[in-house]
């Protein structure tokens, strides 16, 4: 049996480990993908600090590879899968899903309740030369996109895609959206809401370098913040009719009183970020009229369809840290320490 270089959670509340793990070979209707670049995100480092009765109540088992930002190469068919080839570019899409469920049957992948299992959370993901997609439907054509950078797109550009959908209805060519946060995350919702709506967008983030980003990547205006004086200085900036939708990439105490301060009547709030943010008011008279607040984990299949076709039109763009696969200790200390400037991702070679 083959065997690859892999970074696995080898046991609970345990560092990852550069290890061994055998090359997957595809069964019936799975393919085998030649991964090309692998995005890192803050969740596998939650993982690796997780309880082994968390990880078995998910239903995980150790030892499995990290990564579920995963592009690359189709590499090997297994019998009965058609309309794949050898050599054909493809992202994996990073949700796991069942197909048949009524969740997925309404194109709401992210609400299958056979989703807590998947590549890179539970099972082997792409931090490994190859990567098993065990269901066809996660493959999505890159039509001329670089594998080695389009990972990212599956999970945050695709999570970003998904919270600028669901206020689509709201944001018309005159209306206004707010970004709290343009990290990474932040970023690709700043770009999918100038893409795809006609909205005035405002961009807020206490680093002096996202907001320059902000701007480079097209925010209308950009504030610094988000402290206790954001609030006023985003109202005043809105006026009278304040924001028809916010998109909050943090989820503070702080974040989610300014978002709501923004909000005008009908106005939506998407909270995205997980910070552990409360709302501390009675919820009568928090909201204005006819607004709402959602809040969600992942992404929809066309989710990530879509933010891929706005990358290869090159309407979105990923800008990446590389790594190598022996220093991806190194990718995620950066990560944690926020020292990144784009996306890290760990490449894997160029298409033979």
């Amino acid at each position: 049996m083959r065997t690859m270089p892999a970074f696995r959670i080898v046991d609970w509340q345990q560092p990852p480990l550069l290890t061994e793990a055998s090359v997957p070979e595809p069964g019936p209707g799975q393919v085998r993908v030649r991964v090309a670049g692998c995005g890192l995100c803050h969740s596998d480092l939650a993982m690796a600090q997780m309880p082994s009765a968390m990880g078995e109540a998910l239903g995980w088992t150790a030892p499995f590879t990290l990564g579920h930002e995963t592009a690359g190469w189709v590499d090997a068919v297994g019998p009965g899968v058609e309309g794949w080839s050898e050599g054909d570019p493809v992202a994996l899409a990073s949700p796991s899903s069942c197909g048949t469920c009524r969740w997925c049957v309404r194109g709401q992948e992210n609400a299958c309740p056979n989703g807590l299992v998947g590549r890179g959370y539970g099972r082997d993901g792409g931090l490994a030369p190859y990567v098993l997609a065990a269901d066809v439907r996660a493959l999505v054509p890159l039509a001329g996109l670089d594998p080695a950078i389009a990972g990212p797109l599956t999970d945050a550009g695709a999570t970003s895609f998904h919270a600028v959908r669901r206020l689509l209805p709201r944001l018309d060519g005159g209306s206004t959206a707010v970004v709290l946060g343009v990290g990474g995350l932040g970023a690709f919702v700043l770009q999918i809401l100038r893409a795809v709506t006609g909205a005035r967008v405002v961009a807020l983030d206490p680093n002096p370098a996202r907001r320059a980003l902000a701007a480079e990547l097209g925010a209308h205006d950009v504030l610094d913040g988000v402290d206790e004086a954001t609030p006023d200085a985003l109202r005043t900036l809105l006026g009278p009719d304040g924001a028809d939708g916010v998109i909050d990439l943090v989820g503070t105490d702080t974040t989610i009183r300014t978002a709501l301060g923004a909000l005008g009547a009908g106005g939506g709030l998407a909270l995205v970020g997980a910070a552990g943010g409360t709302l501390r008011r009675p919820w009568y008279g928090t909201l204005p009229r006819d607004g709402e607040v959602f809040t969600f984990q992942g992404s929809d299949l066309a989710d990530a369809r879509a933010v891929i076709e706005l990358a290869a039109e090159g309407r979105v763009r990923v800008a990446v840290d590389p790594f190598d696969l022996d220093h991806v200790a190194d990718a995620y200390a950066a990560l944690d320490a926020g020292t990144l400037t784009g996306r890290a991702v760990v490449r894997f070679g160029a298409e033979a």
